[in-house]
């Protein structure tokens, strides 16, 4: 448990590590390409590392040196893999490596934490089966683990249901080239989180591969294809800066996330946009955002491409004057943990009017008191509410390596805001 101090803050500047959906991303594509791909700034967390390991059981050779990432690329042709890939609670590794596995050789068993034993993937699952991929729930509930056998993948156009999670979109969209025939999709519910299948989108065609689409409705990707090999670059994470600039809105600071520019395609981007619509100053420099804050107030925000900005939105909230309607959030129930119930707790231990409306979050402004932060080992919990403990006193974290999720180094970087007034 770490008790955060109250402390006044003067103008600062902080980095934050890179992008983790561009990561994984990364590293897949990489290693389905044509060659040796020089990868920069990624981010090193529980996650990444879990998919990067999985990459290596699948064959692909993999050198983590201190200051880059050197992937050598497969051509598509994976190795079996006779071990249960262990995936922790890492959502986007199950997801994404789901459909990795299906150009694989043999079967291939991908497995998790207690948590991730409960989280769906049955409309993914269906998706593949639709193009001929053996791939099923060990045990016959629609969530891991699963087991996926590796082959040929024809082709074919398919109806994808994306209501609960766009990973499921992504998943086959970067297997897409290498099937025989293209593959055409369909998404016939949602998708949520939209930006994140342009954050797909975007890596495919970094590296060659380009994608026909109609909107967030439907997509096609030719076959018989290969990513073509090549060095890049990981932008730093608009989620991660996400809790600095809510770390100046909550103490009227300036703070300056060095490295991101308004021309990000991630988009937790627009959580700027937000804070400045609540009463914050947002200033877009070449070589960072800096936010500033301000008198807050309530504001309605659909967050339903946000989802990962929910817990952190919800704690700005809260010192905000009036009410803040978070709405369309209802898919944070199947994330690391139940967001939406872990949110509205640990608002109401210090002190805040919070409920849940169905799909929405409403939350009033007011006075808050300290307590202990419950994290339900989830590292966006324990990052959001730190926050908070910048007004509040009493304010302590449980659980607190939860973090190494997403940000090893979170505590060291959030350190570094202001000085001890205690």
């Amino acid at each position: 448990m770490v008790q955060i101090i109250p402390r006044s803050i003067n103008r600062c500047e902080v980095n934050v590590p890179g992008s983790k959906s561009y990561t994984h991303r990364l590293l897949i594509v990489s290693a389905l390409s044509d060659g040796v791909c020089v990868l920069r700034n990624c981010l090193r967390s529980e996650d990444t590392l879990l998919t990067l390991d999985a990459l290596r059981k699948m064959g692909t050779r993999i050198d983590d040196c201190p200051d880059e990432i050197i992937v050598y690329g497969s051509k598509g042709v994976l190795k079996a893999c006779n071990k249960p890939v262990f995936l922790g609670n890492s959502g986007t590794s199950m997801r994404l490596l789901t459909g990795v596995a299906a150009l694989g050789s043999g079967e291939y068993i991908l497995t998790g934490t207690s948590r991730m034993l409960e989280r769906p993937i049955e409309d993914l699952l269906n998706g593949l089966k639709s193009l001929g991929v053996v791939a099923r729930s060990v045990n016959n509930n629609g969530r891991p683990p699963v087991i996926i056998k590796g082959g040929k993948i024809k082709g074919n156009r398919i109806e994808l249901k994306c209501n609960l999670s766009s990973q499921f979109l992504s998943s086959i969209l970067l297997i897409a080239p290498y099937s025989e025939e293209g593959i055409e999709i369909k998404v016939i519910e949602g998708p949520v989180s939209k930006p994140y299948i342009d954050m797909t989108i975007d890596i495919m065609a970094r590296f060659g591969v380009d994608i026909k689409r109609d909107g967030y409705s439907g997509f096609s990707v030719e076959g018989q294809r290969c990513y073509r090999a090549g060095n890049h670059y990981v932008e730093p994470d608009c989620s991660q800066a996400g809790y600095f600039w809510a770390a100046a809105a909550v103490s009227g600071a300036e703070i300056k996330v060095k490295g991101i520019t308004k021309d990000s395609r991630q988009g937790d981007l627009n959580f700027t946009r937000l804070l400045e619509k609540m009463g914050c100053k947002i200033i877009f420099e070449k070589d960072g955002i800096s936010a500033i804050g301000g008198t807050l107030s309530g504001i309605e925000a659909d967050m339903a491409d946000m989802p990962d900005m929910v817990p952190t939105l919800a704690v700005v909230a809260s010192f905000a004057e009036g009410n803040t309607v978070i709405k369309n959030v209802g898919h944070l129930k199947e994330k690391e943990s139940d967001r939406l119930s872990a949110v509205l707790n640990e608002l109401l231990k210090t002190g805040i009017e919070a409920k849940s409306t169905g799909t929405d979050l409403v939350i009033k402004g007011g006075a808050h008191r300290g307590t202990e932060i419950d994290t339900y080992n989830d590292h966006r919990i324990a990052m959001s509410f730190a926050i908070a403990g910048l007004k509040i006193p009493g304010i302590f974290i449980k659980d607190e390596k939860c973090v190494e999720k997403s940000f090893p180094d979170f505590w060291k970087v959030f350190e570094t805001l202001g000085r001890d007034t205690g």
